[in-house]
């Protein structure tokens, strides 16, 4: 999720041909003056009520509407050398509808009140032909209207509008302290998108939010001259719903990690060029780090990893797209299924209570409502180690007996159809008082893992395998010092069943990505997971350095 995507997003500094692959970072070339224009709310709710009454007349029992203006801008550097900066707009409407209880949809980019009314007719005619061949009427989960109503990502400041000097300044500084402390490459980037989304529908919402994420990165090479090796380490930093003030260090949000190491970790503010350099030095040390034996290991797993293993082995099995076998071609299906979960078998542990929300401030995928209309909330997936519960929308609600979506439902773009996303799902921190350290000193033979790196998991999100950025050795309750070619297997259920500790709040951070990846034609979508450092006992450990 974050090397095979940073290595294609680092081609964009040669130009903008990549951009359509990732429609988050797609759109129309533009002036910077133009990311700061205002978006139109009274303009969009007529085009909004246009598109409502047209569907409305053309047979629709219910429509919603998604006007949207994605507004992007992008820097990329390496070492002393700005190398692209990429500013871009995209902006229209999508109508969707329900005639004789099918879905149809179409949108345009034509933004007049007559566009947007043949937009609506259009979706109809493509639901009355969807009609034909449908088995079952689409059963909607009742949803209250809200009115008009609005939401705002609470920033400090737009990053947006930060002169672009500013912030290729603090790309560079970073570049220069990594290779002051030892980097032969180093390629930087800064992502910042903001959402402008109007939503209304037949039950009477009007919903404007304006959504901003941010995302600083990079990788650091080192490469030993003399015999040709390299290693490389990328950014702990996350994405984040937060304005430019992520990029304003504070003593108070940044977490050490374990004695014996020189990890630290981030919470709502970031120190680039402090982890530039470290990621330098971290790299070095890769070089002559010994090389692990495998076996049976205690892992001892930093929240900038946990995120991804919790977004693969969580996240993905317990969409309910998935585990009813309507997504299979993008990255499979589910082994927990809805028989699974009544045969009452255990997830976890019972120290593993995972919930799912889009709520937490400052997350990536922090939002007030979906794209259905549908306020956020909070729910249990795994409680006590048992699955409670799935992620659902309005379509799906009725399958499992429930008669509410959980606001999970999500679309890329305006042209783009909505349909059932990952909200962020988090790991709970442990309810006793628990540090790192105190953690570490119960492990007698151990790894101590920082960071997110390669994965591989199957088509059932079951059996998997995972590297990782950094890895210390842990004997008998001590770091002993950095090693090499970690990754562990095991799976889903196995995995979670052997947590052991979790640290508490204190140690509780955010992990996302811009990227999760889902549907045909696929989509991507922004989502965080949060938790606190982790142990889980007894993972099998393999050499990746080792020819099999």
């Amino acid at each position: 999720m974050q090397r095979r995507h940073f290595v294609g997003l680092t081609g964009l500094a040669a130009g903008a041909l990549f951009l359509p692959r990732f429609p988050a970072l797609s759109g129309t070339p533009v002036d910077v003056a133009e990311l700061l224009r205002p978006f139109d709310a009274a303009l969009n709710k007529r085009l909004a009520d246009a598109a409502l009454n047209a569907a409305k007349a053309a047979g629709a029992s219910y429509a919603d509407v998604r006007i949207g203006r994605y507004l992007n801008q992008y820097l990329f550097t390496r070492e002393r050398q700005v190398q692209n900066i990429v500013s871009t707009e995209s902006q229209g409407i999508g109508v969707r509808v329900i005639v004789n209880g099918a879905w149809g949809f179409w949108a345009t980019n034509q933004l007049t009140e007559a566009d947007v009314a043949k937009a609506a007719t259009t979706a109809a005619q493509i639901a009355k032909a969807n009609a034909r061949i449908q088995k079952e009427p689409v059963q909607l989960a009742p949803q209250q209207g809200y009115g008009e109503v609005s939401w705002k990502t609470p920033i400090q400041r737009n990053a947006l509008e930060v002169p672009v000097k500013e912030k290729v300044d603090l790309l560079l500084a970073a570049n220069a302290k990594a290779l002051d402390a030892g980097a032969s490459f180093i390629n930087s980037a800064l992502f910042q998108v903001n959402e402008q989304k109007y939503f209304a529908s037949t039950d009477g919402s009007y919903i404007d939010q304006d959504v901003h994420r941010i995302w600083p990165t990079f990788t650091v090479t080192v490469v030993d001259k003399a015999s040709g090796k390299f290693r490389s380490r990328e950014a702990l930093s996350s994405p984040m719903g937060l304005g430019y003030e992520y990029l304003v260090p504070k003593a108070q949000d940044k977490i050490k990690g374990p004695a014996g190491t020189d990890v630290i970790g981030y919470r709502n503010s970031y120190d680039l060029l402090e982890d530039a350099a470290l990621a330098a030095r971290q790299a070095k040390a890769k070089l002559t780090a010994p090389s692990v034996v495998p076996g049976k290991y205690d892992l001892v797993l930093d929240p900038a990893h946990l995120g991804l293993t919790i977004h693969e082995s969580v996240g993905h099995p317990l969409e309910l797209d998935r585990v009813l076998g309507y997504e299979a071609n993008f990255a499979g299906t589910s082994f927990a299924t809805l028989d699974w979960k009544k045969q009452g078998k255990p997830y976890g542990s019972k120290l593993v209570n995972i919930v799912a929300d889009k709520l937490q401030p400052g997350s990536v995928g922090a939002v007030g409502y979906d794209d259905e209309g549908v306020k956020t909330r909070e729910w249990d997936l795994i409680r006590d180690g048992q699955l409670v519960d799935y992620q659902k929308i309005r379509d799906q609600a009725h399958i499992v007996g429930q008669d509410h979506s959980d606001g999970c439902c999500y679309s890329q773009s305006w042209q783009d159809v909505q349909f059932q996303r990952m909200p962020n799902v988090s790991l709970r921190p442990g309810k006793q008082k628990l540090s790192v350290d105190d953690m570490i000193r119960g492990v007698d033979k151990g790894i101590y893992i920082a960071g997110a790196g390669s994965y591989s998991i199957d088509q059932q999100r079951y059996n998997f395998q995972f590297g990782g950025q950094t890895f210390y050795a842990i004997e008998k309750g001590k770091i002993t010092g950095q090693i090499e070619d970690v990754a562990y297997q095991s799976n889903t259920q196995e995995f979670w069943n052997s947590c052991a500790a979790i640290c508490d709040q204190s140690d509780y951070r955010l992990f996302g990505t811009f990227f999760d990846g889902k549907g045909q034609p696929s989509q991507s979508s922004a989502v965080a997971h949060g938790s606190s450092t982790t142990r889980f006992n007894g993972v099998n450990v393999i050499n990746t350095a080792r020819k099999v």
